[in-house]
């Protein structure tokens, strides 16, 4: 049986699944806590799905993605269809359990490493693959909600990581990933199959790797995959959907073959590297509303590209350019924000009707959406004459900076003067920088944002928490301490509250990594600082005792990444103003006594281009701006540096040329594998890889941190390694840091 199949004229890529209010996310972690059971914690996930469905369909999309639903993500989600979870989590009976002991992990069970999404700031967790790994397909989660989906009269479309994209992000022991290829393409046939027995007219199978630079063996195997998954008489159609990106050579390959559509980011690329007959027979589905920042869409300018795509392919439907999983749900909500700003912005649901107003536009002309038009040209024209995106002192102020605002003395020279002021033992202990965000902090902001206590009564109470976190490192003998950062909301927002150029949020939440969700700022205009943002704090905790205190920032690359940015002026010239922000905290900070600074730059290989023609020039910006931010200081004041849950061998080089004195980085997760990578690069600046991993809930032995700085030292000398857990304690609970913050100390001493 081949179901017939009809093309769609508006449609979106993927859909955020944490609910409006973050429903999923509390849920989730009722589950975790054992508040809830499985059956309830499945039926909010369905309540969740069942009413994005409808409301899509309401707004006129006539082909809606299913399946991208996720517990915690989507990758995993592909691992399990593919009967590749990891061997560990085998003995877990539950199958919810098993799936969050491969995302968490357990006191006895490792999870699976977890690495940002291509350049976006989304984690997925990466896939083994071993020779012990036996593929199987187990599609019960994809049927189902396609059939949850047809059963309310929503036109589904199943949407599944394609097999090339989820093998190049696996991890692979005994071969390379994609040398398994021959065996997943039967189940994804078998997959087809039953998808179009169970009603589905069109399948959606994400490639988005396919606009990475790939080997011309690679892209023959995308030609060969899909000309056999395109050969089979019964499957739906096929769509294959790339997104941030061009996807270049790989699209040649992919027309080739007898699949009905392909998908691509016209937000990412000025044109189509096919000639005009290839797409003669095909559905393109062009992404010309921007699925990953939240500025409204000039629908003049794309209603000129979808012209010129309706006169070479066979069909044309608007799209999303990729998953709205990385903007939030609604402006509905977002009643504080300048009336202006809003103005110029559409989140989720407003880039849905973007989607049909746009296709609407294109199959009844411009004059069908004529007032439409009309108010969107108006906004335009505010954005562009608004006095707030342009700053005269500040541009005036970097235009004038010279190379010597990023130069420092050279390492030894600063090593030297450092460990004279410091006075530290070796393999010194430290930790990131947040502690755990207890409910009395969390209590306190809400009373503060609603009213109920005033500025000063609210600063009362983080010193309280703050002395709290520093007698508790004076009691555990941590060598160099950090106030906890309990005045923090987010290591971005918090910042940006802050700064001129900046608006912040009040529910703009989008999926970070599993239950985790940030509140991304938004950068509209010239950033400056009005005021020092973190020295009062800092200066606070250094009262309360003799050890050094950290002076905690977020870097300019990491705000920028973490952030709505702009996109009326290069990523360049925002970082640097951001840069310049920073470096006055830091002479601030210095001028207060703080003689440890951390800069913190976790998104420093999140930013990179995906293409490597493109990579150089962003690595110069980035390190730049990063030195322009640290370089204020003297030569006696340490500056730290954090980065974390990346593919670091990619910007090994760009990590050495940032020339922070010491660099903790994530490790733990991939098992030390980073400081090979930096051995290779000639690193030879202080280094504090990750002993443990806090992204779940188990507490490590003495012993298997030992074995973790051990393991270290035979790639990093004592006297440049420092010991840390990989990323911060902010996400914990206060009685597992307290036992893991232990266990660190005395594996420090032991190897001491």
């Amino acid at each position: 049986m081949t179901v017939t199949h009809n093309p769609f004229t508006a449609t979106v890529l993927g859909l955020p699944r944490v609910g409006p209010h973050r429903e999923l996310k509390r849920a989730t972690e009722s589950y975790w806590a054992g508040r809830i059971d499985a059956e309830q914690l499945h039926a909010i996930a369905r309540d969740l799905r069942c009413n994005q469905l409808t409301e899509l369909q309401s707004a006129g999309l006539d082909s809606i993605p299913v399946g991208t639903f996720s517990h915690y993500d989507q990758v995993l989600d592909t691992a399990v269809l593919l009967g590749a979870l990891p061997p560990r989590v085998a003995g877990i009976a539950d199958p919810l359990d098993r799936y969050f002991a491969a995302a968490r992990g357990t006191d006895t069970v490792e999870p699976l490493e977890m690495t940002k999404w291509f350049d976006t700031n989304y984690h997925y967790l990466v896939p083994e693959i071993g020779p012990e790994t036996v593929f199987s397909l187990h599609p019960s989660k994809v049927l189902d909600e396609l059939r949850e989906a047809l059963a309310l009269g929503v036109p589904a479309r199943p949407v599944v990581i394609g097999p090339i994209t989820f093998l190049k992000l696996a991890k692979a022991t005994g071969g390379a990933a994609l040398d398994r290829l021959a065996e997943l393409v039967p189940l994804y046939r078998e997959l087809l199959r039953l998808l179009a027995v169970a009603g589905a007219e069109w399948v959606q199978l994400d490639e988005p790797v396919l606009v990475t630079d790939l080997t011309a063996d690679e892209v023959e195997l995308v030609r060969r995959t899909y000309a056999e998954l395109s050969s089979a008489t019964e499957r739906p159609a096929l769509l294959v959907a790339t997104y941030f990106g061009r996807p270049g050579a790989a699209l040649s390959a992919l027309v080739e073959t007898e699949i009905e559509g392909v998908a691509v980011d016209f937000t990412a690329t000025a044109g189509l590297s096919v000639a005009p007959p290839a797409l003669a027979n095909k559905l393109l589905v062009a992404g010309v509303v921007d699925g990953r920042n939240v500025w409204r869409a000039d629908l003049d300018g794309a209603l000129a590209t979808l012209g010129t795509l309706k006169g070479i392919a066979k069909s044309v439907a608007v799209s999303s350019s990729c998953s709205l999983l990385h903007v939030p749900y609604t402006l509905a909500s977002e009643t504080g924000l300048d009336a202006q700003l809003r103005s110029w912005l559409a989140f989720g649901a407003e880039k849905v009707a973007e989607v049909r107003l746009l296709a609407t536009g294109l199959s009844a002309g411009p004059e069908a959406i004529a007032d439409e038009l009309a108010t969107v040209r108006a906004a335009l024209t505010t954005r562009h004459t608004d006095p707030r995106l342009d700053n005269p002192q500040v541009r005036a102020r970097l235009a004038a900076l010279g190379p010597e605002a990023t130069r420092r003395a050279p390492a030894e020279q600063r090593r030297a003067l450092q460990a004279e002021r410091l006075r530290l033992p070796s393999l010194p202990t430290t930790t990131i920088g947040s502690y755990p965000q207890t409910s009395a902090i969390r209590l306190a902001r809400a009373a503060l944002r609603k009213g109920k206590i005033d500025q000063t009564e609210y600063v009362r109470r983080m010193r309280s928490e703050i002395a709290d976190v520093i007698a508790l490192q004076e009691k555990l003998g941590l060598d160099v301490l950090v106030h906890g950062e309990p005045e923090r909301n987010d290591m971005v927002q918090y910042f940006a509250e802050q700064l001129d150029g900046f608006a912040a949020t009040e529910a703009g939440w989008v999926q970070s990594y599993g239950t985790r969700c940030v509140r991304p700022p938004i950068l509209f205009g010239d950033v400056a600082r009005p005021a020092p943002m973190t020295v009062d704090w800092i200066a606070y905790a250094q009262s309360l005792t003799d050890k050094p205190v950290k002076g905690m920032l977020t870097g300019p690359v990491t705000i920028l990444a973490w952030s709505f940015v702009r996109d009326d002026q290069p990523l360049v010239d925002s970082a640097r103003q951001v840069a310049l922000a920073i470096r006055d905290e830091t002479v601030d900070l210095q001028a207060a006594g703080i003689r440890i600074i951390q800069v913190d730059e976790p998104a420093l290989r999140e930013l990179l281009p995906l293409r490597a023609a493109d990579q150089g020039e962003y690595l110069e910006w980035s390190v730049g701006a990063f030195r322009l931010a640290t370089s204020g200081v003297s030569d006696a004041t340490q500056i730290h540096t954090h980065l974390c849950y990346s593919e670091f061998g990619e910007v090994i080089d760009a990590i050495a040329g940032l020339d922070a004195d010491v660099t903790s980085i994530e490790a733990a997760r991939s098992h030390m594998e980073v400081l090979d990578d930096l051995n290779a690069a000639g690193f030879d600046l202080g280094v504090g890889p990750g002993v443990y991993d806090i992204h779940s809930p188990r507490v490590p032995s003495v012993a298997e941190i030992t074995a973790s700085l051990r393991a270290a030292l035979k790639a990093v000398p004592a006297e440049r390694l420092w010991v840390n857990p990989d990323c911060g304690l902010k996400t914990r609970g206060p009685v597992e840091v307290e036992a893991s913050l232990r266990n660190l100390v005395a594996a420090a001493a032991a190897v001491r």
